[in-house]
């Protein structure tokens, strides 16, 4: 018999109960700690009757701020926004490592993933049809905090001798911190670091991993199927982790390339399928737009008023973009590009795909299929009962109009996974570099540690120690946001010098063959 035979059965059961001891034993002694960070981190504020967390209005208001200073920068630059994305400014022979397209792609391969869809199940059940309207509010504003941070990340690059690039908020903090003394320069980076590799090391990556077995388990017959058995998932594990030391090995060019392709055929799966629910309820359209508006300024959900919904559809935005957290100036420091802000105009793009089109697309699927199981949950919600898991509420929505959509959201949820998971491993590996050194060894030691991470993902669940990642993530937007408001000034000098030199001539398309495209 061969081991994966073996580890694919549930003879030896007890061989595996000690992953259920280990489970129980961390957990236990991480719950106190991720309870005593998230109370912080996630600490809630009144507010007109209702309560919100207050890291949310620390994300959104800084997106309000930018907005304003910038004067709608994500509207009005949007043509230049796409010139960009399709090479008509930068040459592959501009310092960097990837294009504008492939810097993109990999950025939002590490945003969209699971909570596109169970995250907007949930929220569309809890904040109702209006949800989404501020949902897309939300995703408008944060565009601008993506233009500011990514604009920084390039402009205070570094570009090391062998081509390759470091960049992001481990360049501008110390930048925009320095006038504080480099105590608190030193400090800064070190909490943003710090914070980033647990996240990576936890949430992105041994959480995608366990949902990415549990989808497919779930559509090859549940605990019953051939995934079923905890040696089954070890098996799965070390797939994924082979899967993903293939493509990380190569470093960012190398993710970039499959993130290159991969976001737009997961993007256009995922949509198309929504596409579908939609039209195939087509008469239902105004009505649930219609429905969408008037319940963001007169809910009848559980929510509490227009402000109770309007802060569900901010927090879903918030959480889902990671506008303002930082990791995105980190992959897209690394584009071909002369002009920093040139790269803000492509990042701007990133919310815009992920919260107005993508998380709108799955509430509108939602509201237009109008299932008894949606209706059943917003009226448990409002009754006191907990919301449902956003996935079936999403999943069920689907099933009105593809009865095996089971089996295409495994398909969607294992593609967001993966890409989640290789975009992340180049943020992670980036605070490594950053506490550890920037070695070959060094970032060789990384890649096998992540891919271990991957395997046990998949194999073990740690609910508090995931508690404890997703608080990691929004440690990195309060110095983040804090050197972004800083440094203000330094964007706008950017933005005026590249507008000035598109104008004046200094700065020319480059011609079609010349363009680093794809």
């Amino acid at each position: 018999m061969s081991l994966v035979t073996v580890l694919a059965t549930d003879e030896p059961a007890q061989t595996w109960e000690w992953l259920a001891t280990v489970e129980d034993a961390i957990n236990g002694a991480f719950d106190p700690i991720a309870t005593a960070v998230g109370t912080v981190i996630f600490a809630k504020i009144p507010i007109f009757g209702t309560e919100a967390p207050l890291i949310v209005f620390w994300l959104v208001i800084a997106a309000l701020i930018f907005t304003i200073y910038f004067r709608g920068i994500q509207f009005t630059g949007a043509r230049t926004s796409l010139d960009l994305v399709r090479g008509k400014y930068s040459r592959h022979s501009d310092p960097g490592e990837v294009t504008h397209f492939q810097a993109l792609s990999s950025a939002v391969s590490g945003t969209v993933g699971l909570g596109n869809i169970a995250g907007v199940g949930a929220a569309v059940v809890i904040g109702g049809p209006g949800a989404t309207f501020w949902m897309i509010v939300a995703g408008l504003l944060g565009m601008c905090t993506k233009f500011v941070e990514c604009t920084l990340g390039v402009k205070y690059r570094e570009v090391h001798e062998d081509g390759t690039v470091t960049g992001g908020p481990f360049k501008y903090l110390p930048v925009a911190f320095e006038r504080f003394g480099a105590g608190v320069s030193k400090a800064m980076v070190l909490v943003f670091a710090v914070a980033l590799f647990l996240f990576g090391a936890i949430g992105g990556n041994m959480f995608q991993a366990n949902q990415t077995l549990a989808q497919a388990r779930e559509v090859t017959g549940g605990d019953d199927g051939f995934l079923g058995s905890s040696g089954s998932a070890l098996v799965f594990g070390i797939v994924l982790a082979l899967l993903v030391g293939a493509v990380i090995l190569g470093g960012i060019t190398s993710i970039a390339r499959v993130t290159s392709k991969l976001v737009p055929v997961m993007g256009l799966l995922y949509v198309g399928a929504c596409t579908l629910v939609i039209l195939g309820n087509i008469v239902d359209i105004p009505a649930a737009i219609g429905t969408i508006v008037s319940e963001a300024f007169n809910p009848t959900s559980a929510a509490g008023g227009v402000v109770g919904v309007l802060i569900v559809g901010f927090q879903r935005a918030a959480f889902s973009n990671e506008a303002g957290v930082g990791s995105a100036p980190i992959v897209h420091s690394a584009v071909k590009t002369k002009h920093p802000v040139s790269e803000g105009f492509v990042a701007l793009l990133e919310p815009f795909i992920d919260t107005v089109v993508i998380c709108t697309m799955t509430a509108l699927t939602i509201v237009v299929a109008d299932t008894n199981f949606y209706n059943d949950a917003v009226s448990s919600v409002a009754a006191g009962g907990d919301a449902p898991d956003g996935v079936v509420v999403t999943s069920r929505s689907f099933e009105t109009f593809l009865p095996q959509f089971p089996v295409i959201l495994a398909i969607a949820v294992g593609l967001f996974a993966f890409s989640t998971l290789i975009t992340w491993s180049y943020y992670t590996m980036k605070a490594w570099t950053t506490l550890f050194g920037r070695t070959p060894g060094s970032e060789l030691v990384f890649k096998i540690v992540f891919c271990l991470f991957t395997v046990i993902g998949a194999t073990v669940n740690f609910t508090s120690v995931l508690d404890f990642a997703d608080a990691m993530l929004f440690v990195c937007a309060i110095p983040n946001l804090l050197a972004c408001y800083l440094l203000l000034p330094k964007v706008r000098e950017e933005l005026r010098s590249f507008r000035d030199g598109v104008r004046e001539g200094r700065i020319k398309q480059v011609p079609v063959e010349e363009r680093a495209t794809t």
